[in-house]
């Protein structure tokens, strides 16, 4: 099963999903968490963050993803996943795939910014910034949807609410 938490940059995805993992590895050993910013660090971010560096990356981290699900482990995914034709083409992929939309309120991201990417977007240091030169497609593919105010809870909460629906 690959479980695909997709939202901006600060929406709670790697937290949330972290937490999901530990839940969901006590019963099924055979899991693992990912990460879009680890595996960047992994493959060594040379491919950059314009549209065409974040479909590469989009690609590999998919392709990770199969192999590991054809090896039969469960793998929970936080990345920001932008491209609709790329989450729609995941479910025929892979033996079972569960989308969750994490639609955390802008106002929020700007408040969590930890990488300052959407001050530094602002203040025109850096270009390719997903929500702000880059839109982020709504497109309504996912399973599950958790926004205001409910995205606001704790993320040990939105984790055991994902995991009910699996």
């Amino acid at each position: 099963m690959i479980i695909w938490l997709i939202g901006m940059s600060g929406a709670g995805k790697t937290t949330i999903g972290q937490i999901l993992y530990q839940k969901i590895k006590t019963e099924h050993p055979n899991t693992v968490f990912l990460d879009g910013d680890m595996l960047r660090d992994v493959w060594g971010d040379h491919l950059g963050h314009d549209m065409e560096g974040r479909r590469k990356n989009a690609e590999r981290f998919t392709r990770l993803c199969l192999m590991l699900d054809r090896q039969g482990i469960h793998v929970v995914a936080a990345i920001l996943s932008i491209f609709p034709e790329e989450r729609r083409k995941n479910r025929d992929i892979f033996s079972r795939y569960f989308e969750v939309f994490i639609d955390t309120p802008m106002e929020e991201l700007v408040r969590r910014d930890s990488k300052r990417l959407y001050a530094r977007a602002a203040a025109g240091e850096i270009k390719d910034v997903v929500g702000f030169d880059i839109p982020m497609p709504r497109t309504e593919t996912w399973d599950m949807i958790i926004s205001a105010p409910a995205v606001l809870e704790d993320p040990h909460v939105i984790a055991a609410k994902i995991k009910e629906r699996l």
